[in-house]
């Protein structure tokens, strides 16, 4: 799955549109190499976001295509 639409599946990021500028600005990062939109994610990667002065570290534990606000945290662990 590309890295924005799984960053707006597992609702770390609302947008999709929003997670491409993010990765287009270089503020993402996936198992330590910043990442473009379109790197392939795969479960046990490890994402981290640059949120201003906070940066939010997960690890992909599963991928869907679609979830419900409930499961999407089920699709991460925070590091």
């Amino acid at each position: 799955m590309r890295l924005d639409k799984f960053l707006k599946v597992s609702r770390l990021i609302k947008r999709r549109t929003v997670a491409n500028e993010a990765c287009d600005a270089g503020r993402v990062m996936v198992n330590g190499k910043a990442a473009k939109a379109s790197v392939k994610v795969k479960v046990g990667d490890i994402i981290e976001i640059a949120f201003g002065q906070k940066t939010v570290k997960v690890r992909v534990l599963d991928i869907q295509d679609t979830t419900k606000k409930e499961q999407a945290k089920d699709l991460f662990e925070y590091v």
